[in-house]
C-alpha cells in the first residue's frame, strides 16, 4: 500500500518487537488526519475521506482555513506558534453532524485529526459530576481488589463497551486480568494471564505515551497519506494511527470488533490497562477520551495510595511482632535465648519452616529439610549473604542443590547475624505448587521455525509452575533486617552486661521482684486459661452430643463468645502492657480464631482491614464480642451457613473509632431481636457507642462508632 512502510504480517518475536507501529503512513478511515505546514497552515497531505467529512473536493495546497474555516484555523495558528504538545482544538459543523478537531506539533509539521463527535455534547457538569461520583466510589473501596472491581464497573458506564477489564503487568511483563465488568454472553477472562508477547516493547512505550487508544471497528481498511510524504511521517501522537495488522488479527481471533485501551500509568511507568471490548463497531469520541484520561490518573493515584497502606501496615504489623520478639529475648537469660524462641521466629516473617545456626547447632522449628540440608544450606548461606539478608522464591536458581528439597524449602529469605561466633537464620517456605490459567495457549503464538502469530485460541489453558514459594514482600526483608540489628544490640549489651557484675548484684533485689510478678501474672493467666478451656471443653461434648443442627447453633454461639474474651486475656499476658491492645491485632487473630470453627471455604471470603489502633482492655473485650456477634449474625442470616463474603474494617475518625461489618447477602436487613442481639446492644450502650445498620446494595453494613478513649 502506498505510504506504508513494510510491515512484516507475521513476524518472528524480534521482529514484532521491531515493528514500526509509530509510522503506519496510514490512519482508521473513520477520521481524517491532515498535514500542515507549520509555518503556511497549507495542507500538504491528508488519509481519509477529507470530501466526505469536510465537504471540501479539493484540499491538496490550500490553506486549512478554507477548509476547517477562520476560527479553527486562527486556534491552529496560536497552537503550533506556542504549544508544541497540542490538544484539542474545537468542534467543526460541516452539515448536520459535529466533529472534533485536536492536532499536535511536529517539527515543522502540524498533523489536525478530525473525528466524529458526540451527537448531542455532554455538558461539563455532567461529567464532572460522573467523575467526582467514580472518584469518591475509588476511596470508599477497603482494598485493592475492590478497587479494582469498582474501576471495571465506572469505565464500563462512561464507555459504553460491553467488556471492560482492568489489566496488571506483572515483573515478567505478562498481564492478568484482576477485574471485569462484561455483559452475561460474553466470555470471561478474569484471572486470565496473557503472554509478555501479547503487547511488544514498541507498543508498551506509546501506552505511556497516549493514554487512550480506540479502534471503533477493526475491520476497517487503513486509509493511506495522499500523496505519499518523501520520509515516513511519525504518528505516535495521533488518535487515528492505523494499527498493527498483527493485532487487528489478535482481535478478530478474540471476536471483537471494537476496543479501546486506557493507560494506567503510576510513577511514570506502565502499571497496566483499562482494557475495553464490544461485538460491535463503537467510537469513543474525544469528549469521553478526555474523561477517561482524568478517570485513570484518578484510579492510578488511588492504587499507589492503597498499595502503599498496605505496605505501612504491613511494616507496622512486622516492626510489632519483631518488638515482642526482641523484648522477649531481652527478657530471656542465658545465650541460647533465641533457641528458645525459635517458633516465634515462623511469624517473622510468615514461614513454613526456621532455622537457627549457632556454631555447628543447628536449632529448628516448623517444616525444614533434613540436617544434612540444612548444613548445605547453612555454607550457602554463610557464602551468599553479607551484611543484607538473601531473599529467593525460587531457590534452585540461586542453589542449585536445592531442587532436592523443594517440596520444603523453594523459598529461602536468610541473614548472617554474626560469623564469629557463627549465629544465622535461615526461613523456608515450602513449594507453592500454582496452576496458571492464561488465555489461551502461550507457547501456541509461536510456530515451530519462531514465527509469531496471533492465537487463534482464547480458552481458558492452564499451566503447573511448580518448584516457586510464595515471594517474601520488601516489608518482610526489612524486619529480618531490623531483627538482625536488635539481635547485634542484644548481644552487645549481654556482653557489657557481664562486665557489669557489680551493677548488676546492686538490682538483684529489683529483678527477683520481677520475676515474682511476672510468675504471679502467669499463674493467674494459667488459672483463666484452663477456666476457659474447661468451659469450651464442656461446649464441645455437649455440641457433640447433639445431632440437631438448631439445638446445637446456640452452644457454637456460645463458644465463639469464649473464644473472644479468651482470645482478649491470652493477648494480655504476651507483653507486658495488661491495660491497652493493639486492637487491629486482636481483631486479625479473633477472625481467624472464628474461622477455624467455620469451613475452609470462608477463610477465601472473609477480609480485615484495619488501622493500627490501640484501646483499653475492657473495651478491647466489649468490641470483641460486639464483633462476634455481628460475625455469627452474617453466617447465619446473611449466608445461612454458606460461605460468603464478608469485610471488617476498623479506622480512626479523629477521637472514634468506627469499625464496620458489611456482607453481600441476601439475609434480613436491620437490627435483630435475639438474646445476642439483645446483648450486643447492652454493651455498645455500656461502651457509650452507637450501632447503625445500612443497605450494603447487596447486603448489609453494621457500623460501630465508639469513642478511643
Amino acid at each position: 500500500m502506498s505510504g506504508m512502510p513494510s510491515v512484516p504480517p507475521l513476524g518472528s518475536l524480534n521482529a514484532c518487537d521491531r515493528e514500526p507501529i509509530h509510522i503506519p503512513g496510514a490512519i482508521q478511515p473513520h477520521g481524517v488526519l491532515l498535514v500542515l505546514d507549520r509555518d503556511t497552515l497549507e495542507i500538504r497531505h491528508a488519509a481519509g475521506d477529507v470530501a466526505g467529512m469536510t465537504g471540501a473536493e479539493a484540499w491538496l495546497g490550500r490553506s486549512v482555513a478554507e477548509v476547517l474555516g477562520d476560527a479553527l484555523a486562527q486556534r491552529l495558528g496560536q497552537l503550533s506558534g506556542s504549544t508544541p504538545n497540542g490538544g484539542y482544538v474545537g468542534a467543526f459543523r460541516p452539515r448536520d453532524h459535529s466533529l472534533d478537531v485536536s492536532a499536535a506539533v511536529q517539527g515543522d509539521k502540524v498533523l489536525v485529526e478530525i473525528e466524529p463527535g458526540l451527537d448531542q455534547p455532554l455538558p461539563g457538569s455532567q461529567i464532572l459530576a460522573q467523575l467526582e461520583a467514580a472518584a469518591a466510589a475509588f476511596e470508599r473501596c477497603p482494598g485493592l481488589v475492590t478497587l479494582y472491581d469498582r474501576a471495571a464497573l465506572e469505565f464500563r458506564r462512561l464507555t459504553g463497551f460491553e467488556r471492560v477489564m482492568v489489566y496488571r503487568f506483572g515483573e515478567d511483563d505478562a498481564g492478568e486480568v484482576v477485574a471485569e465488568s462484561r455483559a452475561p454472553h460474553l466470555q470471561t477472562f478474569l484471572n486470565h494471564r496473557f503472554p509478555a508477547s501479547d503487547i511488544p516493547k514498541q507498543a508498551r512505550a506509546l501506552y505511556v505515551r497516549n493514554l487512550v487508544r480506540v479502534i471503533p471497528d477493526a475491520t476497517y481498511t487503513p486509509a493511506p497519506l495522499s500523496p505519499e510524504p518523501e520520509g515516513a511521517l511519525d504518528m505516535s501522537d495521533c488518535a487515528l494511527r492505523s494499527v498493527s495488522p498483527v493485532h487487528l488479527r489478535y482481535l478478530a481471533n478474540m471476536g471483537v470488533v471494537a476496543s479501546a485501551s486506557v493507560s494506567i500509568v503510576k510513577d511514570g511507568r506502565l502499571w497496566g490497562l483499562i482494557a475495553c471490548h464490544d461485538e460491535r463497531p463503537r467510537l469513543l469520541p474525544y469528549e469521553l477520551r478526555a474523561a477517561c484520561r482524568a478517570l485513570a490518573g484518578g484510579l492510578s493515584r488511588q492504587i499507589k495510595a492503597k498499595e502503599e497502606a498496605e505496605t505501612y501496615r504491613e511494616r507496622l504489623r512486622l516492626r510489632m511482632l519483631g518488638d515482642d520478639l526482641v523484648d522477649a529475648l531481652a527478657r530471656a537469660e542465658g545465650e541460647t535465648a533465641l533457641e528458645e524462641h525459635v517458633r516465634d521466629l515462623l511469624r517473622l516473617p510468615a514461614a513454613d519452616g526456621v532455622s537457627v545456626f549457632r556454631g555447628e547447632t543447628i536449632t529448628t522449628a516448623g517444616k525444614t529439610p533434613g540436617h544434612a540440608a540444612l548444613a548445605l544450606l547453612r555454607d550457602w548461606l554463610l557464602d551468599a549473604a553479607e551484611e543484607d539478608p538473601v531473599a529467593t522464591d525460587n531457590a534452585q536458581s540461586v542453589f542449585p542443590d536445592a531442587a532436592v528439597f523443594r517440596a520444603q524449602a523453594s523459598g529461602l529469605l536468610g541473614v548472617v547475624v554474626e560469623r564469629s561466633p557463627l549465629l544465622a537464620v535461615l526461613w523456608n517456605r515450602a513449594e507453592q505448587v500454582e496452576t496458571v490459567l492464561w488465555a489461551g495457549e502461550p507457547v501456541k503464538a509461536v510456530t515451530p521455525d519462531g514465527v509469531l502469530t496471533p492465537r487463534g485460541s482464547f480458552d481458558a489453558w492452564s499451566e503447573t509452575v511448580r518448584g516457586r514459594a510464595a515471594p517474601w514482600s520488601p516489608a518482610e526483608v526489612a524486619a529480618v533486617v531490623r531483627l538482625r540489628q536488635d539481635l547485634l544490640e542484644l548481644s552487645r549489651a549481654r556482653r557489657t552486661s557481664e562486665l557489669n557484675t557489680n551493677l548488676r548484684a546492686t538490682l538483684s533485689d529489683k529483678d527477683d521482684l520481677l520475676r515474682q510478678k511476672d510468675f504471679l501474672l502467669r499463674e493467674v493467666n494459667h488459672r483463666v486459661q484452663n477456666s476457659l478451656a474447661l468451659a469450651a471443653g464442656f461446649l464441645t461434648i455437649q455440641m457433640r452430643s447433639i445431632e440437631d443442627p438448631a439445638a446445637r447453633a446456640p452452644l457454637e454461639e456460645a463458644s465463639r463468645r469464649l473464644t473472644a474474651v479468651g482470645l482478649v486475656h491470652r493477648r494480655l499476658y504476651r507483653g507486658d502492657q495488661l491495660e491497652t491492645v493493639a486492637l487491629d491485632r486482636y481483631l486479625a487473630e479473633l477472625t481467624e480464631e472464628m474461622l477455624g470453627t467455620l469451613d475452609e471455604d470462608w477463610s477465601r471470603h472473609v477480609r480485615v482491614d484495619a488501622a493500627p489502633v490501640t484501646v483499653s482492655t475492657d473495651k478491647a473485650v466489649i468490641i470483641g464480642l460486639v464483633v462476634t456477634e455481628l460475625f455469627i449474625n452474617a453466617v447465619k442470616y446473611a449466608y445461612r451457613g454458606r460461605p460468603g463474603r464478608l469485610d471488617l474494617s476498623l479506622s480512626e475518625d479523629g477521637e472514634r473509632l468506627r469499625l464496620v461489618v458489611a456482607d453481600q447477602g441476601g439475609g434480613k436487613q436491620g437490627p435483630r431481636v435475639g438474646f445476642g442481639s439483645r446483648m450486643m446492644d447492652a454493651l455498645v450502650r455500656q461502651m457509650g457507642g452507637s450501632l447503625s445498620y445500612h443497605d450494603n446494595a447487596p447486603g448489609l453494613r453494621v457500623q460501630l462508632d465508639v469513642a478511643r478513649a
